[in-house]
């Protein structure tokens, strides 16, 4: 079933919509809530969440890109539970993708109180991955959006994870100079 027609039968509220969802999609959003969580039930709960989120945000949103709309959602909603979970000591989950970026991003606690801020901070991210050929990019969006392990990408992108865990170690770099050149303050 297309996009438009799974859409389409949440804005009718038929709850077939949710089912379509699920066949569609549901590996894929269990897939990313995964990566950042690493325990099997937190990540099902997360995944369960975003169908009940889409469900509630269907109408009014008719969103464009639905398989990138429902994984914001998953992500924003691991990460949520990642952090409730870190604070309670659960489990380490992505603490191996912030340390990595730690020294190219501002800190969070920082960017959270000012959200202009937030949205250059964006800008100036989505412009730089532009500036990237198509498999840096992809290796980065992977790497640190989707939590992709190295071991994971190096096999895919077939490279010696030490030789791709040094090009991911370039492109931190990359982005940390682009930052400091836009005025970011790390």
């Amino acid at each position: 079933m297309e996009d438009e027609q799974i859409i389409e039968l949440y804005w009718e509220r038929n709850e077939l919509a949710i089912a379509k969802t699920t066949d569609k999609y549901g590996s894929f959003l269990m897939y990313l809530a995964m990566n950042i969580l690493s325990v099997h039930e937190d990540a099902e709960e997360c995944v369960n969440d975003t169908y009940e989120k889409a469900w509630n945000s269907i109408p009014p949103d008719r969103p464009r890109y639905f398989r990138a709309w429902l994984g914001k959602i998953t992500r924003n909603t691991a990460l949520n539970v990642w952090h409730r979970n870190h604070a309670e000591k659960r489990y380490s989950g992505m603490d191996v993708v912030f340390d990595e970026l730690a020294d190219c991003i501002p800190d969070a606690r920082n960017v959270e109180q000012n959200i202009v801020e937030a949205a250059e901070l964006g800008a100036v991210i989505s412009r730089w991955l532009e500036t990237l050929k198509p498999e840096e990019r992809a290796l980065f969006i992977r790497r640190y959006w989707n939590g992709e392990s190295l071991e994971q990408l190096a096999g895919e992108f077939h490279m010696r994870p030490n030789q791709l865990a040094q090009r991911m170690y370039r492109l931190r770099n990359q982005l940390k100079k682009t930052l400091e050149k836009e005025g970011v303050v790390l």
